[in-house]
């Protein structure tokens, strides 16, 4: 990797990171009670905070598609709930905006699918942005189809809004989608198009009677045939887990504390590996959510002497933060005793996966996997 990619994934990750922690600090505002023009401004810098992420994001994702090629994660899904994802993400923003979201799925109920659904969102995410900033009243629809053929099953996304301005069959220049709907929505939709490309799909937008138009894209994926355990929640039901979160940076801490939080998970923090120490020594927590890189003592120092405490203490399940994730990395986190790495920004998703790995058991078999 030359300098400047060195320094451009640094800055983007950086950036990233603290945009998550101020989206963690805006919804934890937005949920005291406040005056309506407070409302207003903890509103708006949530929305400007998700827009920096998302164009983050689309940004270095092009950047992936340009060199190497995307990535998927393909993982069994219901068709159908894919559907639910682009209602949940999307109904109040719509509305916000003055705008009606109809969302609606048309297939079989049950159907499975090995879908990275990240991906698929992102799909719907830029094309129903795009058929946003075109409305201004009226409703903006979604829909999901989904035709099983075997081994494979063909997934038709249809986004469809009355917007005055229609670009026809043809894919637009990024220039142009700029011009027409900001720097955000133009690396989401560039982004969809390469995403479907690269799942040897089509995109084509089609010209309603009357006015508007509806984007559609197409894609072949795997059909699934086992069912995804739908787990939501840790499974404790004697008491909450109790977790220390390490890390130096307070904006880190207050994002970990809020997706404890999320997950009916108590806990503590730490400002580096020397309070963690200590506060390890009381063994009174499930699992630790450790830094690498702090002051004073660095995680994996912390975490050789906290394996060496005496007892329940030095069993405790220790999971690295960073946002050095790279297999090597990871392999040394191991080695020192952690039990297992969540990456940096943290995504909800990797945390409750993680809680639910190393709380479902003993500290003992957390300690030894």
């Amino acid at each position: 990797m030359s300098l400047p990619e060195f320094f451009y994934e640094r800055v983007t990750s950086e950036i990233h990171q603290q945009m998550e922690g101020v989206l963690a600090l805006a919804e934890r505002l937005a949920r005291q009670p406040m005056g309506a023009d407070a409302q207003a401004c903890v509103a708006g810098v949530t929305e400007a905070a998700r827009a920096v992420r998302q164009i983050l994001v689309s940004s270095s994702d092009l950047k992936a598609a340009a060199a190497d090629g995307l990535s998927f994660d393909l993982q069994p899904r219901r068709a159908a709930e894919l559907a639910d994802d682009v209602q949940a993400r999307w109904e109040e923003r719509a509305t916000d905006g003055g705008v009606t979201l109809l969302v609606s799925y048309d297939g079989d109920p049950d159907a499975l699918v090995m879908v990275d659904s990240g991906r698929i969102n992102q799909i719907f995410d830029a094309f129903i942005a795009q058929a946003l900033a075109g409305v201004r009243r009226g409703a903006v629809e979604a829909t999901l189809r989904a035709v099983a053929d075997g081994e494979s099953t063909r997934l038709e996304g249809r986004i469809r809004g009355a917007a005055d301005r229609v670009m026809g069959d043809r894919a637009l220049d990024l220039r142009e989608i700029e011009a027409l709907f900001g720097l955000e929505t133009a690396l989401g939709v560039a982004l969809s198009r390469k995403i479907v490309d690269a799942m040897h799909g089509q995109v084509r937008a089609e010209a309603n009677v009357g006015a508007g138009e509806t984007l559609v894209f197409e894609v072949a994926v795997p059909t699934a045939y086992e069912e995804v355990p739908a787990e939501e929640t840790l499974g404790q039901t004697e008491r909450a887990a109790h977790i220390l979160v390490v890390d130096d940076n307070a904006t880190n801490r207050m994002v970990a504390e809020t997706l404890c939080e999320m997950f009916d998970c108590t806990s503590e923090s730490a400002t580096d590996g020397v309070e963690a120490v200590e506060a390890a020594r009381t063994g009174r927590f499930d699992l630790i959510l450790m830094d690498i890189k702090m002051p004073r003592m660095d995680g994996v120092t912390a975490t050789r002497e906290i394996r060496a405490l005496p007892g329940a203490a030095g069993r405790v399940p220790i999971i690295a933060l960073t946002a050095n994730a790279d297999p090597e990395d990871a392999a040394g986190y191991l080695k020192a005793g952690m039990n297992g790495v969540v990456e940096k920004p943290m995504k909800p998703e990797h945390l409750l996966r993680t809680l639910q790995e190393n709380l479902g058991g003993s500290s003992d078999d957390a300690a030894a996997a």
